[in-house]
């Protein structure tokens, strides 16, 4: 084989190897985000709505805030085992390419590299301990009057997978 091609396929495993890195490291990161909605109903009848939607979750109420009008809810988020499989198979699939690699610029030492492929599994384990957490959920419900109709905001600062399925789920509308 040409001495060209391996140091610089070489180079470009490892260049895949680190995003592979990042990428299951980025799998456990908390995306925490704020949004604004809006929604038709009173306060009352929409706060009674959230109440069983989060403890329909899992949810529980941790603070209550009366001054602010302001709730937290806390529950635990499992891992996923789809994901953690997932990551050890993608995992699996970058250790055995750089291996290979490696055994053919060191053919010397060939029956060492795949042997690499045995930390596959690490990925998959690392998924799992870091993503179960205690996630809080916390709402803040403001009364909007106008002339016309008066509607109920919510500020909720909470995962955006969970933002997004509270939204559709209740039918609200992002506000302002």
């Amino acid at each position: 084989m040409d001495i060209a091609i391996l140091p610089s396929t070489l180079l470009l495993t490892l260049l895949l190897s680190v995003g592979l890195f990042f990428f299951i490291r980025a799998s456990t990161k908390d995306r925490i985000e704020k949004a604004q909605l809006v929604s038709e109903q009173d306060e009352a009848a929409l706060m009674s709505q959230l109440k069983e939607y989060f403890r329909s979750r899992s949810y529980r109420v941790a603070a209550v805030d009366q001054e602010q009008n302001q709730v937290t809810f806390e529950g635990f988020v499992r891992p996923s085992r789809f994901l953690a499989v997932f990551l050890t198979l993608l995992a699996f699939a970058g250790l055995a390419c750089l291996s290979l690699v490696l055994a053919l610029l060191f053919p010397d030492s060939s029956q060492l590299f795949p042997a690499i492929v045995l930390l596959s599994p690490l990925s998959g384990l690392f998924y799992w301990k870091k993503a179960g957490r205690l996630e809080k959920v916390s709402l803040k419900i403001e009364l909007n009057q106008s002339e016309q109709r008066s509607s109920s905001g919510i500020t909720v600062i909470a995962h955006r997978d969970e933002l997004a399925e509270l939204q559709r789920a209740l039918q609200l509308k992002a506000g302002d």
